[in-house]
């Protein structure tokens, strides 16, 4: 009765011709073809492999090895430069590559092994850091404006709406007014500058209905100049303001 043996599994042939001479302690570059011939002959003879696709891959590389070792026995070949040609230098340099390929994977998996031991911990800053908010340079988000100027332009505009009012029917009495919604005029005013992007400071205020209204709107203005959402600036020193939006 024969006794089975278990076979070790090789990726192919070149893996196979590498344990062989590895196990063998052979030098690469001086292969004794013989001797690996008939080694790697007695193992294909003992595998018993249903894929003959990968089967078939061994009896290529045992065919090679066989007229490797043909050329072996004849006069060895002289190539162009006057050297003798070795049969197995084609061999050898597969084998090389195969090898180098072979152990650049392993090196791999052994650094993806260690990478999955790794563990982070989770970012935990103090409140006060979280917290923590660049202080804005007013400086240098006026720039070359003064708040002398606005408020110059904010009395220019006043002046011009207490001109509008009709010296005879605004003696008939006062007329009260419900008062003005800050968080729904900032949003309007935000709409504006999203809309227009690029718009004249004292056009803005012109266009507001009332003194109660400029009044707001130039608080608004200098509150969005603040946070950074809008950003001045004045060619010459009696030009109109020219806003630019900041407003996502």
């Amino acid at each position: 009765m024969a006794i089975p043996v278990k076979l070790e599994a090789f990726e192919g042939p070149l893996d196979l011709l590498l344990h062989l001479i590895e196990k063998n302690k052979i030098d690469i570059y001086d292969i004794p073809i013989v001797e690996i011939t008939e080694q790697y002959l007695d193992y294909i003879k003992q595998m018993q492999d249903a894929d003959m696709n990968v089967m078939s891959e061994f009896l290529v590389m045992a065919a090679t090895l066989i007229d490797i070792k043909c050329k072996m026995l004849l006069p060895a070949e002289v190539n162009e430069e006057g050297e003798e040609e070795d049969p197995r230098a084609e061999l050898v340099q597969k084998l090389l590559e195969y090898k180098m390929y072979k152990y650049m994977s392993l090196e791999l998996k052994d650094r993806q092994v260690d990478a999955s031991r790794n563990m982070y911990r989770e970012q935990q800053l103090p409140k006060e850091v979280q917290a923590y908010r660049q202080p804005v340079n007013y400086e240098e988000l006026i720039g070359d404006m003064t708040l002398n100027r606005l408020h110059e332009i904010f009395k220019s505009i006043v002046r011009k709406q207490e001109d509008k009012i009709d010296p005879i029917r605004s003696q008939y009495g006062n007329i009260e007014k419900d008062e003005i919604d800050m968080e729904v005029k900032t949003l309007y005013v935000e709409a504006y500058a999203r809309e227009h992007k690029n718009f004249s400071f004292r056009k803005l205020l012109e266009k507001q209905s009332n003194r109660m209204e400029i009044i707001v709107t130039f608080l608004i203005i200098l509150e969005l100049m603040k946070v950074g959402k809008i950003s001045i600036s004045q060619e010459e020193i009696f030009d109109d303001i020219m806003i630019t939006s900041n407003v996502a």
